[in-house]
């Protein structure tokens, strides 16, 4: 995933500083001067692509100008280098940090929101560690109770919508898991989870079939057939619907289906690009 953000950090934090002259001569650099200059530096690295040099220039500059806005902006272009080359945990660590010693600052959400995408960015697929998926859920949603008008909850919206079907996918693999091993009440627990929780995914018309199955296979049948009207009642014309139908009717033959007929009970994403500008 490509980093995102970089014009509107340089646009955000770009500012241009002179220093002191006295009859022509130059002054002795102050303790000031000497942050702005590494500040500078810090900049320039940026714009080389040296973000790690960058970071600690950033975070030098922060020390000699303690309590001012230079060390505001210093903390939080530090993070921002470490975000952009993949240095996630010292990224939030930082940014954490920022959060507490500069909580009035103007660029707060901005922070929370680079926290929620350092989560967000190290998820991979449903295969791996759940841990990642939960915290970036966690945080994004955080922000959006906190945050929903800024820009910045626009793209998080469409990232929790990804972020709720990686779950219920990752629910559906732990199910089918279970179904191949015979394991059926933690498959039926699992897929309950996505039938209550992820309802609003690509997989529940999965999970309310294998629910069918299972409760079938085990003869409750009344459970099978609440399970498939359920199914039937939001997607009377998905092949789920027909496999289960098929369960329960064994001399049953699927009906061939004609464009057209499908309902819109999913959810169409467009993915948003988005252009952060400071004003």
């Amino acid at each position: 995933m490509g980093k995102i953000l970089i014009s509107f950090a340089l646009v955000l934090f770009l500012i241009s500083c002179g220093s002191s002259k006295k009859d022509g001569a130059k002054l002795p650099p102050s303790s000031d001067e000497k942050a702005i200059a590494i500040y500078k530096e810090a900049l320039k690295s940026v714009k080389e692509g040296d973000f790690f040099y960058a970071s600690k220039k950033f975070s030098e500059a922060e020390t000699l100008l303690p309590q001012t806005e230079w060390a505001e902006k210093s903390a939080l272009m530090s993070s921002y280098c470490l975000y952009a080359i993949n240095f996630y945990e010292e990224a939030v660590l930082n940014l954490e940090r920022f959060i507490k010693i500069y909580p009035a600052s103007t660029h707060i959400d901005y922070a929370h929101y680079l926290i929620a995408i350092s989560y967000y960015e190290q998820i991979l697929d449903e295969e791996k560690d759940i841990q990642p998926l939960l915290l970036s859920k966690e945080k994004i949603e955080f922000y959006l109770e906190k945050y929903p008008q800024t820009d910045y909850a626009i793209d998080l919206k469409f990232k929790l919508d990804l972020i709720i079907n990686q779950l219920a996918a990752k629910e559906l693999l732990i199910a089918r898991y279970y179904i191949k091993n015979e394991k059926w009440i933690a498959a039926i627990n699992r897929l309950q989870i996505i039938v209550s929780d992820y309802d609003k995914t690509i997989f529940v018309e999965e999970a309310l079939h294998r629910l069918v199955e299972i409760y079938y296979r085990l003869g409750l049948e009344e459970d099978a057939r609440a399970a498939a009207a359920l199914l039937g009642y939001n997607y009377n014309s998905s092949e789920w619907y027909q496999r289960s139908y098929k369960v329960l009717n064994k001399d049953y033959k699927t009906p061939k289906i004609t464009k057209g007929n499908e309902e819109g009970g999913l959810i169409k994403r467009t993915i948003k690009k988005l252009l952060f500008i400071d004003d």
